[in-house]
């Protein structure tokens, strides 16, 4: 698996406070909002609306101060203007919801680790470390999958990522050094710690 690129996003490994339950935020998707939100991507709140959007990354490398990870997209259902009730597993871009009906998923638990596959290789050395996202908003619209995946370009010392590499991910195909590891991260950023951070 890990020497296939084959991202999946941000996957749930496990919970440490014993909690595996998704936010459900009633009107958590704007009507209309332009942008696909797929299982598994990064998303943040979004201070003008009270709603949840697509995460952004800052270029390789670079701090992530400003660049906040609220947690990762899993569904959406609402109520179209037919009056049909809609389930899915991603929000199609512009898709138009009768007022009230949206309600959003997503895990938001600060300490749950996550698996993510890396856009290359990582070591061993790479635990403890800090990293920010690369094709945070690919991914599908046939599956409702992101394809979002780890930079292995560090932020470097004395430079805050969006996420922290704590573990590899235990699979018996997947090892230090292959070419897309795929390793366990925690939100090393999020608008939850430190000095309130107003995104769009």
């Amino acid at each position: 698996m890990s020497a296939t690129n084959a991202p999946f996003g941000l996957r749930p490994a496990y919970f440490p406070t014993g909690l595996e339950r998704a936010q459900a935020l009633a009107n958590g998707i704007a009507s209309g909002y332009s942008s696909n939100i797929l299982k598994g991507q990064p998303v943040i709140y979004s201070a003008s609306a009270g709603t949840i959007v697509v995460a952004t990354a800052p270029s390789a490398g670079a701090s992530a101060a400003s660049y906040p990870v609220t947690g990762a997209f899993q569904g959406v259902e609402w109520t179209d203007s037919t009056g049909r009730r809609r389930v899915s597993n991603y929000w199609p871009a512009n898709t138009t919801a009768v007022t009230g009906s949206v309600i959003a998923y997503f895990y938001n638990d600060l300490n749950i680790v996550y698996e993510i596959q890396a856009d290359g290789s990582m070591a061993q050395t790479t635990i403890g470390n800090e990293y920010n996202f690369s094709a945070i908003a690919s991914g599908s619209t046939t599956t409702g999958l992101s394809t979002a995946t780890l930079s292995t370009t560090g932020v470097g010392n004395g430079v805050q990522g969006q996420m922290r590499v704590v573990d590899l991910a235990a699979y018996p195909d997947n090892a230090w050094g292959d070419a897309y590891t795929i390793v366990r991260v925690q939100l090393a950023i999020t608008q939850f710690y430190g000095a309130y951070t107003a995104i769009a």
